[in-house]
């Protein structure tokens, strides 16, 4: 279990939530199990990003399918620093004032991927609400290092919402990535208490603009379940998505990081999942995950290339 004090710098990961409640830990069921990291490739993995000092949303998020990953040489890289402007109740990642942009950051990435061989890299990063553009041209400089020192490898960003940062979604587009993917996490009543330095159509609205900008641009998002949602609230935003156009969605179990962040509402079943999945392909998703370990960037090159292949059967060509 994930603690809310960060044992390198002994300071408190999440100071904003010191003073909340304990909530309660529910036993995660069978079907909720992971192995261990600990292979040659995981270490292998661990070294490159360690030497180019670069940070992942895989460890600073506590995902579960880190071992699984980084032994198949596959990581995703939070740019512009490990702590973020943001507070939502689900993320383990650390809040605070964030430091100044690492400038060089672009390029040691792309030299990380170039290392690993990525046939696709995902990026993603902190919210930097302190930043003019919100990080855009962090991202944007990140994309066209890659592509600089490893043409061949497709690209995917998760990026924040860059709420009040005009022009930056555009900075964004404009550098081209693969696959804009932008998370709606929750459903739209569970904003205020589960992401309340959000709004729910406002990130619907960021995907949108996407299409309109690069009708080609492949356009994803995910959400949790198990924090209180009903059913029919899922099935709204999957057509919310939709009139969105957006092409891909994920849908996985919250777990919960500590006593201090919102608790699991409930343990949704592998039976369940795939019942969603089935919706929503029946709904015109090009691609769905569905799967209580299913994680934004989870398979995410092997999911592109079936996301690929799916547009290019609905095309005919």
């Amino acid at each position: 279990m994930v603690t809310l004090l960060d044992t390198v710098k002994a300071k408190a990961r999440h100071p904003e939530k010191a003073n909340r409640p304990d909530t309660p830990l529910l036993r995660k069921p069978d079907w909720i199990r992971v192995k261990a990291p600990g292979s040659a490739v995981y270490a292998e993995t661990q070294k490159i990003v360690r030497d180019n000092k670069l940070v992942t949303v895989c460890e600073e998020a506590g995902c579960p399918n880190i071992g699984e990953c980084w032994s198949k040489k596959h990581a995703t890289f939070m740019i512009m620093g490990d702590t973020c402007t943001r507070a939502c109740a689900f993320c383990n990642v650390k809040t605070g004032l964030p430091d100044a942009l690492v400038q060089d950051e672009p390029e040691k990435v792309a030299d990380a991927v170039a290392r690993m061989g990525l046939s696709h890299a995902v990026i993603t990063s902190v919210d930097r609400d302190d930043l003019d553009d919100g990080g855009a041209g962090h991202f944007a400089r990140t994309i066209r290092a890659i592509r600089a020192a490893s043409p061949a490898t497709t690209i995917e960003v998760l990026t924040p919402d860059f709420l009040k940062k005009d022009g930056a979604l555009e900075r964004v587009v404009a550098a081209g990535p693969d696959v804009f993917n932008h998370n709606l996490e929750t459903v739209p009543s569970l904003y205020l208490t589960i992401r309340p330095g959000a709004r729910y159509f406002h990130s619907l609205r960021l995907l949108q603009r996407v299409k309109e900008l690069d009708r080609n641009m492949f356009t994803k998002s995910g959400i949790m379940v198990g924090l209180g949602e009903t059913r029919e609230q899922v099935m709204q935003v999957m057509d919310d998505m939709r009139s969105a156009s957006i092409d891909f969605i994920t849908i996985g179990q919250y777990l919960q990081p500590s006593r201090k962040h919102a608790a699991i509402d409930r343990f949704v079943t592998p039976d369940e999942f795939k019942n969603l999945e089935t919706i929503a392909y029946a709904k015109g998703f090009l691609m769905v995950a569905s799967s209580p370990l299913t994680r934004s960037s989870h398979h995410a090159g092997d999911d592109f290339a079936r996301l690929r292949a799916a547009r290019q059967r609905q095309s005919g060509r």
